[in-house]
C-alpha cells in the first residue's frame, strides 16, 4: 500500500499554530486517522485490497483496488460493489461515534478539558464527513445509493448537484461562524473543501462529455 502526503498539511499546521489551535488540529488528525482505520478495516473485511493511504490537510483517505469481478453481481441498476462502498463509507463516522461512547464510559478517568475536546473532535469529524458532499463519506453514500436506484449516469449527475448545493449552504453557515468566532482557520477549511468540490466538478464535466460522445456515436 502506497503512502501519499499532501504538502498542504504543513500549511494548515502553520495556520492552526498561528491561531493557537495546533492542539485541536493535532487531535482532529489523530481521530481522523482512527476514522480512516474504520474504513480500512471494513474494506479489508469485505475482501477489497488497500491501494493507497493519503494524508491530507483535513484528515486521511484510503483508496482500495477494485477488481473486475466486483462489478459482476448486479443489484437493481447498480452492482454489489455499491453496497460495499456504502458500508466502507459509513463505518468511518461510526468509528468516531464509538470513540465518543468509549470516552463517555471512561469520563471519570479523563480530565474535563481533554474529555470535552475528544467529544468535540469526534463529533465534528463524524458530522463533517456525513455531509452529502462528494468525495466526503456522505457524498459517497449518496452516490452509491443513487447508483443502485437510478443507475451510474444519473447518480453522477444528481450527486454533483447535491454536492454543489450542500457546499453553497455549508459555506453560508460557515461564513456566519467565521464572523461570530473570528476564526480564520474555518476560512481555510472551507477553501480546501471548495478545491475538492471544484475538482469533482471538472471530473463530472469530463464524464458528461464522454457520455454525450457515446450517445452520439
Amino acid at each position: 500500500m502506497n503512502l501519499k502526503i499532501n504538502l498542504n498539511i504543513f500549511l494548515f499546521a502553520i495556520i492552526f499554530y498561528v491561531t493557537k489551535q495546533i492542539h485541536i488540529y493535532a487531535m482532529l488528525m489523530i481521530f481522523a486517522f482512527l476514522h480512516e482505520m474504520g474504513h480500512l478495516i471494513c474494506g479489508i473485511a469485505m475482501g477489497l485490497k488497500p491501494k493507497a493511504l493519503k494524508v491530507m490537510p483535513l484528515g486521511v483517505s484510503v483508496e482500495f483496488e477494485v477488481l473486475p469481478k466486483e462489478y459482476n453481481k448486479k443489484i437493481a441498476k447498480g452492482n454489489a460493489l455499491q453496497i460495499k462502498k456504502i458500508g466502507i463509507a459509513i463505518l468511518g463516522p461510526i468509528t468516531n461515534l464509538i470513540m465518543i461512547v468509549i470516552t463517555i464510559l471512561w469520563r471519570k478517568n479523563i480530565e474535563i478539558g481533554l474529555y470535552q475536546e475528544i467529544i468535540y473532535a469526534n463529533l465534528l469529524i463524524a458530522l463533517f464527513n456525513l455531509l452529502p458532499i462528494h468525495p466526503l463519506d456522505g457524498g459517497r453514500i449518496v452516490k452509491a445509493c443513487l447508483h443502485i436506484i437510478k443507475g451510474r449516469k444519473k447518480s453522477i449527475q444528481l450527486t454533483n448537484y447535491i454536492s454543489n448545493t450542500t457546499m453553497i449552504l455549508f459555506t453560508m453557515v460557515s461564513s456566519v461562524a467565521i464572523y461570530y468566532y473570528k476564526n480564520i482557520a474555518i476560512l481555510f477549511m472551507i477553501g480546501y473543501l471548495w478545491s475538492m468540490v471544484i475538482l469533482e466538478n471538472k471530473r463530472y464535466r469530463l464524464q458528461k462529455r464522454i457520455y454525450k460522445i457515446i450517445e452520439n456515436s
